[in-house]
């Protein structure tokens, strides 16, 4: 066909991601033009193995995982086009007791998201997968919605539903410059010609990275080459389950009455190291047997007949990574109307169907359907632009890929990367370092005599006595916290209070030395961000926001501006560090240091004041996150050590101890703070959560998300954050199913342990269609489904420890 000279949204792939982009789009009346180098599928789509599994640890992308699994049993007959696929489940294997505490946490998680996985027996799991010996194996868990296709097929079946809906697919027409003008996307040119456009999608697959990167996105994905085997036919009967062997390293399907086993090496070898081959369509790369000898020696003790069977071939195709394991979604924070699905780690086709939605939902509409964090191009930063540190990280994880996913578990490759000016100070000091967008950040401290390293399990971890020191020294006497790695941003300009005040929901309208604890919320009343703004001038504002959320907090504050207002964002992240100091004994300490008045009168809860230290100038801000009295002390980075141990030295006859993220964890859920990305986000809003105090709904003033939450505080929630207590030996981590009176109503956002209270806690939303308040949360009798096991609970809605200390609303 002949190659419109413009179109709103041009999608660059035709790979499944962007045939299902396309397909969803051209469903929503939408105009779309997609343009594909070579032929439909010609990328990786083509080889991939076809498993289609649905759990994963967040409810949300869960969810777009069963909307592919429902998409691909409908679209055969929709389309005309055949799909192959089968429903024919999925069984993962437990070859371990900590493999089958995972397995039994993974099938309790399934049942809080509304999948019905199945815990079965060795010989249960044996008859649905005969071929197998299970003679090592301990437990198995079934999901009976999983199943597999093909590939090609499907993304056909997409590609003809789109066409079906008044799509134009342009095959062999590459793309060769994205078109900007001032900054702005424009078009794209291709072999055939230019191309406007309002919107572009880049669903290139392992291509992606580098021509998102001639406009300045930056996508960090790799190629890495992934191998899988086919055997010849051996009587394998159509309907046996997909297989997961994780303790094995080994996945298994049926083909043609033959085996497809595939795996993941701890040795990744990494390909196009030096750039992408040109072309490179319906290719392979070279069996590599030598490599691959692992996964077959691994895999020959579990199915005995692959011993005998008829190799066909060793399929080796290189598919995209990313560094954490997860795929790439959403709008490029660095362009406005530029878009990215890639990144798919080897699981495309079971996150195609869902994931064209979500991606084509956020193109025509400006947001997902729904919270979609952790695959969100935003959760990347600063590292992620540096390839070397991306492919080490990126090999990391997909070596990975089937090792036991334990609580709390630490990356090792590029480390260190960002590292705060106390970081050697730190570690002398006993640190255990954890990492967080590239910085370095202690998580705890070891005693002499400590292994001053994570060893990691389901039961008790070996941090748990010293966390539960620096959690007493916090509440008790004082703890000092390194959090330099704060997000921090100045919003500067003659509108900047009327830009904010659109965009923050609580009252930015303060005196200069205000702190102000804001939500910012998306059109639907949802929290897209949750941080504290500091007036520091009648023009100017210091935000502070979470290491994590640096990206996607930046770009939802600039992008939220309204237009016309002068104020101008900036990120100064790497300008300050920042000491944290709290507890009982902080005001002492601080006295100590200082000539300024830091008494409740001079610097009251929620306000900030410029003091000297060691004739060094400090932002004091008071604020807390643990529930204690105490300050955020924001320095020039060049002056941390020097006022680092002008405290120390001070604290130490008062009993101040460093301490870590993982205290600050455990003090969190003691006072019931909420964590944005598990306790709020945008599928949360402040009334369900717990924190309508910090909305300005009294006043007259208008700010994003003001009508949505009018209309839910008229018509009520159906949701309500919780906190939940349970006997000291259980273990929460976060997404254990609630239970009401026997029914289940929910899942918990996040778990641990409160060394205060000597409980474990957990928080989670009760959830009921019917409507939620109050006296219906407390009313009930609840437990704790704990890797498959019921547990006693109790309910709470205040904090669990509050003895007067300081509050985040003052």
């Amino acid at each position: 066909m002949a190659l419109p000279s413009s179109s709103k949204i041009v999608i660059i792939g035709g790979g499944i991601i962007g045939c299902s982009t396309a397909y969803h789009l051209a469903a929503m009346g939408q105009e779309v033009l997609l343009l594909e180098k070579a032929a439909l599928t010609s990328g990786s789509t083509w080889h991939a193995a076809g498993l289609v599994g649905q759990l994963r640890s967040n409810a949300n992308v869960t969810q777009l995982l069963g909307y592919s699994v429902e998409l691909y049993a409908k679209l055969e007959a929709e389309t005309g086009q055949a799909t192959g696929w089968k429903q024919n489940g999925g069984l993962r294997l437990a070859c371990n007791q900590e493999r089958w505490t995972e397995v039994r946490r993974q099938a309790t998680t399934a049942r809080s998201f509304g999948l019905e996985m199945e815990l079965l027996s060795p010989q249960e799991a044996q008859d649905l997968w005969p071929l197998m010996d299970v003679s090592d194996v301990v437990g198995a868990a079934f999901l009976p919605t999983d199943g597999q296709a093909n590939p090609s097929d499907i993304a056909q079946a997409l590609a003809k539903g789109a066409r079906a809906n008044d799509a134009h697919l342009v095959e062999h027409c590459p793309v060769t410059e994205i078109l900007t003008e001032d900054g702005r996307l424009t078009g794209v040119r291709t072999t055939q010609g230019d191309v406007a456009c309002e919107k572009l999608v880049l669903c290139c697959g392992q291509w992606t990275r580098d021509l998102a990167a001639t406009i300045g996105v930056a996508v960090p994905l790799v190629s890495i080459e992934h191998q899988y085997m086919i055997t010849e036919p051996m009587g394998v009967p159509s309907d046996l389950p997909t297989l997961r062997d994780p303790d094995r390293l080994t996945y298994w399907k049926e083909e043609v009455g033959g085996l497809v086993m595939g795996g993941y090496e701890p040795n990744p070898i990494p390909w196009a190291v030096g750039g992408l081959p040109d072309p490179f369509d319906f290719q392979l790369l070279e069996s590599n047997f030598d490599h691959f000898e692992q996964i077959t020696e691994l895999a020959l003790p579990r199915v005995p007949a692959l011993q005998e069977a008829g190799i066909k071939q060793l399929l080796n195709g290189p598919e995209s990574f990313t560094p954490d394991g997860n795929f790439i979604l959403g709008e490029a924070p660095e362009m406005e109307n530029v878009f990215v699905g890639a990144g798919f780690n080897a699981f495309g086709i079971a996150s195609g169907g869902g994931a064209g939605m979500a991606l084509a939902e956020w193109v025509a509409n400006g947001a997902p359907p729904y919270d979609l964090w952790p695959v969100d191009i935003r959760r990347f930063g600063t590292p992620h632009r540096d390839l070397d540190w991306v492919r080490a990280r990126t090999l990391e994880a997909y070596a990975k890929h089937y090792t036991m996913s334990w609580p709390a578990e630490e990356h090792r490759s590029a480390r260190p990367y960002r590292r705060s000016p106390l970081y050697e100070i730190l570690k002398t000091g006993g640190a255990v370092f954890g990492e967080k967008l590239g910085w370095e950040r202690p998580n705890w401290f070891a005693a002499p005599g400590e292994l001053a390293e994570d060893v990691y399990t389901y039961a008790r971890p070996n941090w748990f006595k010293a966390v539960a020191r620096e959690h007493r020294a916090a509440r008790e006497t004082a703890a000092l916290f390194d959090q330099s790695s704060f997000a921090k941003f100045i919003l500067r300009g003659p509108d900047a209070e009327a830009a904010l005040g659109w965009v923050a929901a609580n009252r930015v309208d303060v005196p200069v030395g205000r702190v102000v604890y804001t939500q910012m919320l998306n059109d639907h009343g949802g929290i897209e961000c949750d941080l504290t703004c500091t007036r520091i001038a009648p023009d100017a504002y210091y935000i502070v926001t979470g290491t994590g959320f640096a990206a996607h907090d930046f770009h939802w504050v600039r992008r939220s501006i309204p237009k016309g207002m002068s104020a101008a964002l900036e990120d100064v992240t790497d300008a300050f560090s920042v000491l944290s100091l709290f507890g009982p004994q902080a005001r002492a300490i601080l006295a100590a240091v200082t000539a300024a008045d830091v008494s409740d009168a001079a610097i009251p809860f929620a306000t900030a004041r410029e003091i000297d230290i060691q004739g060094r100038a400090v932002r004091a801000i008071r604020i807390t996150y643990v529930g204690e009295q105490g300050w955020e002390l924001h320095m020039p980075i060049e002056d941390a050590p020097v006022i680092y141990e002008a405290l120390l030295k001070a604290g130490g006859p008062l009993g101040l101890r460093n301490a870590g993220y993982r205290a600050i964890e455990t003090l969190r859920l003691e006072k019931g703070y909420r964590a944005w990305g598990s306790d709020i986000g945008p599928d949360h809003t402040p009334l369900e959560a717990g924190l309508s105090w910090a909305v300005k709904l009294r006043t007259d003033q208008e700010f994003r998300g003001r009508r949505a939450l009018e209309a839910q505080r008229a018509g009520g929630v159906k949701k309500m954050l919780a906190s939940f207590t349970a006997a000291p030996e259980v273990i929460l981590l976060g997404r254990e199913t609630i239970y009401r009176d026997g029914a289940r109503c929910g899942w918990l956002s996040s778990g641990g342990f409160g060394h205060t209270v000597g409980r474990a806690i957990g928080m989670g939303y009760v959830r009921c269609d019917a409507g939620v308040e109050r006296d219906y949360v407390l009313s009930g009798a609840y437990e704790l489904e704990v890797a498959g096991e019921r547990v006693p609970a109790q309910v709470s809605l205040e904090p669990l420890y509050d003895p007067g200390s300081e509050r985040l609303r003052g």
